[in-house]
This record gives C-alpha cells, structure tokens and sequence, in this order.
C-alpha cells in the first residue's frame, strides 16, 4: 500500500461529460473507476442514470456501479464502507483510485470524517431524508429543519446535509429538538484528496441536458421503468426516486401526458444540475476544470496528470 494514499474525485453536474474524460484519465493514471453515482448503483436502471455501457467504459473497471437490487434501499453509509473498502484494494495494489460521480453525499462521505453510528438511529428516516436532500436539494431539506428546530437551522448550515439528516432524525425519533451539532466536518486523514469540478457554460449544459432526455427516450427509457413497474417497484422504492425515474412513473400512472412528462423530465434534470453546481462550488479543495475551454480529453489530462503527482506511462495520443 502507498505510504501517503491519494485519492482523485471527478466530480461534476448531470450531462457535463464526466464519463469520456473519466475513461480518458483512468487509461493515463493505470487505475480504475470508483462510481459515486447514487443511482447508478441500482440493477436494471440502466437509461435513466446515464451507466456507462461495457463500450463506453472502454476496458476500465468500475466499481459500485450496477450492484444493488432496485428494491433495496442504499444509504451514504453503505457507500461510505463500500468506497472505502474498494479505494483500500486499489491502494493494495499500488494504483491512485479515481472517484467519478455526481452524487454529493457520497463524495461528503470520502472528503469528511463522518460518524455514521447507528445508536438512537432511525436508518429508514435517514435514508428517505439523504434521498430528499439528493433530489430536492439542501435547502429544500434545511427548509424541513427550520419548520421543526430553528434554533438547530440557524446553527448548521444548510451545505452540511449530515448533520441537517442527524438532526431531523433525532427529533422524528424522540420528539425533542436536536443540540450542540458543529457546523463544519473536519476532512479526512485517511487519504490526500485532488479533487476536480467539471464545469461548462450554464446554457450550454442546460442544451446537453435537454440533448441526453431526448436520447433516454429514444433508447427506451419508458420501457424501462414499465419493466421495473412491472417488477412491483413504485414511487415508495428509494431506486425509483432518481430523477427520470420518478417522472415517468407519473407519466405512466396517468397523473399527466408525454409532452408534459418529457417537459418535467428536462426540467428536473435543469434544476438538480444546478444544485450540483451551488454544491460542489463550496468545496474549498476544490479545482475547477471549464471543459468548454478544451477541444480534447488528452489535453485535460496532461493538465491533470502534475497536478496529481503522476506520470503518465503510455503518452497520451
């Protein structure tokens, strides 16, 4: 094992195109990709989370990516033990893991040391609230807080989504109001973190995104989640809570046409683009990589490659 373990993040908004430049630097670095995608560790859910297929990973292993049955629930604590169990093999072997994802819970639990105890605990409560957090956003669940404990809303910050869950879920279990919660994580020791952002031009995104929904649908997205439907999996499943899934499982209830579920499906990915983007700006660590200023993955990774100490052994083409 490496003496001072590094780690690289990848992280960045829906549609911003992390999977190509992932493949591209994972292929420069001799490593493999760690998912931190909380939907696309799900069986069968396949279209709406935008998994990469076996061509697109291009002979690049991926882990937790494609292994939980879609009528399981996931909370950031499993991820937390799971990442960290794959990003110890991969140091075992000498290789810098690289954590691709857009999922900013999950990279919380690889940055910050976190206590994810299970004593006085409701783990269904948390994991329907880090859920809500994911796809309605930090301040929608900051918003929860404030109705209930708004002395503990105006301690812990709205971006400190651990502590916001902690706090409603001591009070959804005891019926008292939560105390003495700090507001800032300590990050980790156990690793030296490079973390990267990708970002574009807002429009520009925005185009790719509304690009990808017209792509899911034609791959067959509605078949998809009809399939799952037919599974027995309904809006009350953590899996079916993904934005694209729980859109058309509307459209598909009858609760509203194609046009308006093809409507609320671009505009729901806008939105949760956009919380990515507020969320991942407040990484202090963080080192932003425009992609609308590069014409070719290999000239990001040359640009990536001393930044994270490493040499690539096969010169990029």
């Amino acid at each position: 094992m490496q003496n001072n373990p590094k780690i690289v993040i990848l992280a960045g908004p829906t549609a911003v195109g992390k999977t190509d430049l992932s493949i591209a630097l994972a292929k420069a670095m001799n490593t493999e990709i760690i998912s931190a995608d909380s939907v696309q560790i799900y069986e069968k859910l396949n279209i709406g989370s935008a998994k990469p297929t076996k061509e697109e990973m291009n002979g690049i292993v991926h882990h937790l990516i494609d292994f939980v049955p879609p009528t399981e629930k996931y909370s950031v604590s499993d991820y937390a033990r799971d990442a960290k169990r794959e990003i110890r093999k991969l140091h075992e072997q000498g290789k810098t893991p690289l954590i691709v994802g857009g999922t900013g819970l999950y990279i919380n639990a690889l940055l910050y040391e976190m206590d994810f105890g299970e004593s006085m605990g409701d783990a269904d409560y948390r994991k329907r609230m880090e859920v809500y957090a994911e796809t309605e956003g930090a301040a929608a669940l900051h918003a929860k807080l404030r109705q209930i404990d708004p002395e503990a809303a105006d301690r812990i910050h709205q971006n400190n989504v651990r502590r916001v869950v902690r706090a409603l879920e001591i009070n959804h279990i005891s019926g008292h109001k939560a105390s003495d919660f700090s507001t800032v994580p300590a990050v980790t020791k156990d690793y030296k973190i490079y973390l990267f952002g990708l970002t574009r031009d807002r429009e520009k995104l925005y185009a790719r995104i509304n690009k990808r929904v017209d792509l899911m649908l034609v791959q067959g997205l509605v078949e998809e989640v009809a399939d799952l439907k037919k599974m027995g999996l309904d809006d009350s499943f953590q899996s079916m809570q993904g934005i694209g899934y729980k859109e058309v499982l509307g459209y598909l209830n009858h609760l509203y046409d194609y046009d308006t579920m093809v409507s609320l499906l671009k505009q729901s990915s806008r939105r949760y683009a956009k919380r990515q983007m507020t969320w991942f700006r407040r990484y202090d660590m963080l080192q932003a990589i425009d992609l609308e200023a590069y014409q070719r993955h290999d000239d990001i990774v040359r640009i990536i490659l001393p930044k994270i100490n490493i040499e690539n052994e096969e010169e990029v083409q």
